[in-house]
């Protein structure tokens, strides 16, 4: 599970509309609202260097983050959306909703393989393929996985990992109700009939 929660620092943004927001990036911040948690929404510059290290490390959105605003109390949140410039894809403004440590939410979490050197399939030359590196559950804010693990230590080629194949930590459960496809063990290629064997791989593709 989910080990402590890291810091976001912030400050309070005063004054608001797109004045103010520009304002906040030519001094090296991102503009930003944090809403939710019935409380008035408080509008917050977050520094731009922080803010992009943290969005390249990956896993953002699925980070449950102790924001940290001077002058206010340490509260949970979660990023609900990160705007950014069409041309340089760099971060324009973004946005955190106030969790309580019981609110159930939906995240992506991250899927980790176990197995593989053991893995039958691979070793006589399968390939794996992910259909999903992430799969999308409802969790709880204070109890968040870090990731979800397939074990793929027994599969053979032409196995297939669905997610009912995992072992969810208690009180987790998938956003989707169909048996869903994460991998697959595929033939070599020059051993693939006409048919494949990745039915599955578009079977999952057809969710999201």
């Amino acid at each position: 599970m989910a080990g402590e929660i890291p810091d976001l620092i912030a400050l309070e943004r005063t004054g608001t509309g797109k004045g103010a927001a520009r304002q906040a990036r030519r001094e090296g911040m991102v503009p930003g609202v944090v809403f939710g948690g019935e409380k008035e929404p408080l509008a917050i510059n977050v520094p731009f260097n922080a803010l992009l290290k943290r969005l390249k490390a990956g896993h953002f959105k699925s980070t449950l983050w102790n924001l940290k605003v001077e002058g206010h109390e340490d509260v949970r949140v979660i990023c609900r959306d990160v705007q950014r410039d069409v041309v340089k894809d760099l971060p324009t403004h973004v946005d955190f909703m106030r969790l309580r440590r019981t609110s159930k939410i939906n995240l992506r979490i991250p899927v980790e393989v176990a197995g593989e050197e053991e893995c039958p399939g691979l070793r006589k030359g399968g390939t794996l393929t992910m259909v999903r590196a992430e799969v999308e559950l409802l969790v709880t804010a204070g109890d968040i996985p870090d990731h979800v693990t397939i074990d793929i230590s027994n599969a053979q080629i032409g196995d297939v990992i669905h997610i009912s194949d995992v072992q969810l930590p208690e009180g987790v459960k998938p956003t989707i109700s169909r048996d869903f496809v994460i991998a697959n063990i595929s033939a070599p290629s020059g051993l693939r009939s006409a048919g494949g064997e990745d039915d599955g791989e578009e079977d999952a593709e057809t969710e999201e």
